[in-house]
């Protein structure tokens, strides 16, 4: 007991401002005689650090990789996302993250993220800004015209199949019932398409 109510006095008496010499954590560790740990070590500056989650507003999400569900807590401050970490009141994760999720503020925040449609033409070198509807629009192009092209109406029994097989369908994880009942709707009824997974079951 009294060697810790030593050692404390000695820690208190190295968050005094240092002068001289005792400026060297080195010193201050020698003459304190502890770990090298805490505040002896520390210069103004790292003792003026703070969180980045100090006065950040908290909501609560859920990590959008994989079918999990992990949740997240997603700290924000001025309308911006400073910080995203587990959430240890949710019954799936408790609090834990994968590396992809515990890296998913890069996903929203990241200097280097695309934010713009890129598009390569055929046997192009150089990546195109595209608008977004001009993208989607030619999108829904190429898909009509693989459709056009390579849909079946009957086997070689004589069958009706009307399906295509040139395209596919893969979902994401955090597609909902509704999303994914209306992408079902689309790609078999209105396209024919018969490839179809998602993600979720991974």
């Amino acid at each position: 007991m009294a060697r810790a109510l030593h050692r404390a006095r000695l820690v208190k008496r190295s968050e005094v401002k240092a002068t001289g010499l005792w400026r060297w954590p080195l010193l201050r560790q020698l003459r304190f005689w502890t770990r090298g740990t805490g505040v002896e070590v520390m210069s103004a500056r790292t003792r003026a650090l703070r969180p980045r989650t100090d006065g950040a507003e908290v909501t609560r999400s859920i990590c959008p990789y994989c079918a999990v569900g992990c949740g997240q807590l997603v700290f924000h401050r001025g309308g911006k996302i400073v910080q995203i970490e587990g959430d240890p009141e949710s019954p799936i994760s408790q609090g834990n993250l994968c590396p992809k999720g515990a890296a998913s503020r890069q996903l929203l925040v990241h200097e280097r993220r695309e934010t713009k449609v890129k598009h390569r033409r055929p046997f192009a070198r150089e990546w195109e800004e595209m608008p977004l509807a001009k993208a989607m629009d030619r999108i829904a192009e190429l898909v009509w015209e693989t459709r056009e092209r390579t849909f079946i109406e009957r086997s070689e029994d004589g069958s009706y199949v009307n399906h295509t097989t040139a395209i596919t369908h893969l979902g994401g994880a955090t597609l909902d019932d509704e999303e994914n009942y209306l992408i079902k709707k689309l790609f078999t009824a209105g396209l024919g398409m018969v490839c179809l997974s998602n993600q979720a079951r991974i």
